[in-house]
């Protein structure tokens, strides 16, 4: 029963990283960081639009969370936003989810902006807290704002 579980529980997730079209954008993650028993992703997609006559980018952060205790736990996270060239950090969005023992969840969307295309890089960073636990290091990650 547990096995089967587990079997499921990976093919759910694995759905949910796959685009639903051919117009979705790939979600691609940084680094991971913990807060507790949880391990965290940072990961950003940029879905290509426009802003009357500009090309534009509509950037999502994410986060991915892995809750390798034997208890479940509420996680709060937030994500943060930024232009490499000099730009600073404004916050994009914020949650909270459960995330049961041993179980992983995401990506989830945390927050989104949208962008004027420009020769830029751009940069999200989430940070994580576990009940009880204080606040995770950035997980960070980026991507070239209107490569195609």
């Amino acid at each position: 029963m547990r096995r089967t579980g587990t079997i499921l529980g990976a093919a759910a997730l694995t759905m949910m990283t796959i685009p639903a079209n051919a117009h979705a954008a790939a979600i691609a993650c940084g680094g991971g960081t913990s807060t507790g028993r949880v391990a965290i992703n940072g990961c950003i997609s940029a879905q290509r639009g426009s802003v009357g006559e500009f090309p534009s980018r509509e950037i999502t952060a994410h986060i991915k969370a892995r809750n390798t205790g034997t208890k479940g736990l509420n996680v709060s996270y937030e994500a943060f936003f930024r232009v490499v060239d000099g730009g600073h950090w404004e916050k994009v969005g914020s949650g909270r989810s459960y995330v049961r023992a041993g179980e992983a969840i995401g990506p989830v969307e945390v927050g989104s902006t949208t962008r004027v295309c420009g020769p830029v890089k751009v940069e999200i960073r989430v940070h994580a807290r576990a009940d009880g636990a204080a606040w995770s290091g950035w997980s960070p990650a980026s991507t070239k704002q209107c490569q195609t």
